[in-house]
């Protein structure tokens, strides 16, 4: 394999929408999830109201990469050997003897390698690896608290409400029924929320067509939703910017192998047709579907028997892990975490974050130092490394965080965003990671600050 990567090799480029293609405003959103979640839990499981209560500073514990313990309410940070580097119990830090205490002298978190081998889903644990399910976080932390106050028992059973709130906001029904929070936000007031695409990456997609690329779009949003999304950042000739669309593809089970593969559908008025297709015969837009099918349209498209792909995307879990794991794809993961920790953001999203609504518009917090999510949390330090602390707090020792460690593991590189590399040519050659490199190269357009500094001590 080449230590450089460039798109210019691939046969087939390959996009997640949301938080890859379509840049979203990280605090309006954010507030908007929160408050979706929050309000069904108070308005039809009767929590307290208290949970729609949050000042600025509330979103500091808002941070990707998190793990909730549904056996006890604890949410974890951990390391890349499965350490616990920092603990909550609710939003509260659990100090590093309080850690010590539940997870022992190595401080090992006893779900670690099933996490780790496979992502997987499970009724222990849940991993917050997207700015779509990520408020949840703070929501779990804090009903956690109000059960604490309470004088309740903490187990799993909360988490029930918390998976009815998110199917409640974001079933595929409810942006046609315009039920729940979230969809209704969104349609009345695109702008408030999603960010325009630049001239540049539209250009970018174009010369990518031009230059004999298959460009594909496959996303889990179901079909109205995208076609809201793409309209807004991408413009109404959206369609003829990709040769196949997929929508509802259910990430990740749509790169699983036989037999859970799901079949293709096609869509008549965003509403799927009940009968599944045996194969795909030509580009177009479906709903659901499985990668070896894909496989097998782009091979006929390409004409290549093994058609080179390039996949962005922005979920470990749905994205990166199955499309490097089943796919053997190249994969380019979205970190926006990047611009918190020194890496400057393109101009074009500086022009386009400028736009945004007037001050009499904006969220009540936007000046009041709420903290975005892909900024460093004081209360979780860093998204790539961290600090391990041993019993006593003697010693201490920088480590990369088991989200960094994946990034590293299963990307082929990095950047915070595709404005970051829209206006590069298309032979440019990026680093990619490696095993034999340093943990610094793979990054474009540079390495985190913390992932830097951690190299320099160690060298």
């Amino acid at each position: 394999m080449s230590e450089y990567f460039s798109l210019s090799d691939c046969d087939v480029i390959g996009f997640d929408l949301d938080h890859t293609l379509c840049r979203y405003r990280l605090k309006e959103t954010s507030r908007l999830i929160y408050e979706s979640f929050a309000r069904y839990l108070v308005e039809h499981k009767g929590y307290d109201k208290d949970l729609l209560n949050l000042t600025p500073t509330t979103w500091d514990f808002c941070f990707k990469g998190l793990v909730v313990d549904l056996e006890d309410g604890n949410i974890v940070k951990l390391a890349e050997d499965g350490t616990v580097l920092r603990a909550t119990h609710g939003t509260n830090d659990l100090s590093t003897e309080e850690i010590i205490k539940h997870y022992g002298p190595q401080r090992e978190w006893k779900h670690f390698n099933s996490l780790n081998t496979s992502f997987t889903r499970s009724a222990k644990y849940y991993f917050y690896d997207n700015y779509f399910d990520l408020p949840g976080a703070l929501l779990c932390g804090k009903v956690v608290d109000m059960l604490l106050k309470r004088g309740n028992e903490v187990n799993s059973e909360f988490w029930k409400d918390m998976v009815a709130a998110i199917d409640h906001n974001y079933n595929t029904s409810a942006f046609k029924e315009d039920a729940g929070t979230y969809f209704p936000s969104i349609k009345r007031d695109p702008g408030r929320y999603l960010q325009p695409c630049s001239d540049s990456v539209k250009t970018w997609l174009r010369s990518m067509k031009t230059a004999g690329k298959v460009l594909i779009l496959i996303t889990s949003s179901h079909s109205d939703y995208c076609r809201l999304i793409c309209d807004y950042i991408l413009g109404k000739d959206f369609e003829e910017l990709f040769d196949v669309i997929i929508t509802n593809a259910l990430k990740p089970g749509f790169f699983s192998l036989v037999p859970q593969q799901r079949p293709f559908r096609t869509l008549v008025n965003d509403v799927e047709e009940t009968e599944g297709l045996p194969s795909l015969d030509k580009p177009g837009w479906y709903s659901q579907g499985n990668w070896p099918h894909l496989h097998e349209l782009l091979k006929t498209i390409t004409g290549k028997p093994e058609p080179k792909v390039a996949y962005f995307g922005d979920s470990m879990r749905s994205d990166i892990f199955p499309a490097t794991t089943f796919g053997k794809w190249e994969t380019v993961m979205i970190v926006e975490e990047m611009e918190g920790e020194g890496v400057p953001k393109s101009d074009t999203a500086m022009s386009n974050e400028s736009q945004v609504e007037p001050q009499e518009k904006r969220g009540k917090f936007e000046d009041q130092g709420m903290k975005s999510p892909s900024d460093v949390s004081n209360q979780w330090g860093s998204y790539f490394v961290d600090v391990h602390r041993s019993g006593g707090g003697d010693e201490e020792h920088q480590k990369l965080t088991w989200c960094c460690h994946c990034i590293h593991t299963y990307s082929t590189m990095a950047i915070p965003s595709v404005e970051h590399i829209a206006d590069l040519p298309l032979d440019y050659k990026f680093p990619r990671f490696s095993p034999d490199k340093p943990c610094t190269v793979g990054y474009y357009p540079r390495p985190p600050d913390s992932v830097l500094k951690r190299c320099e001590e160690m060298s």
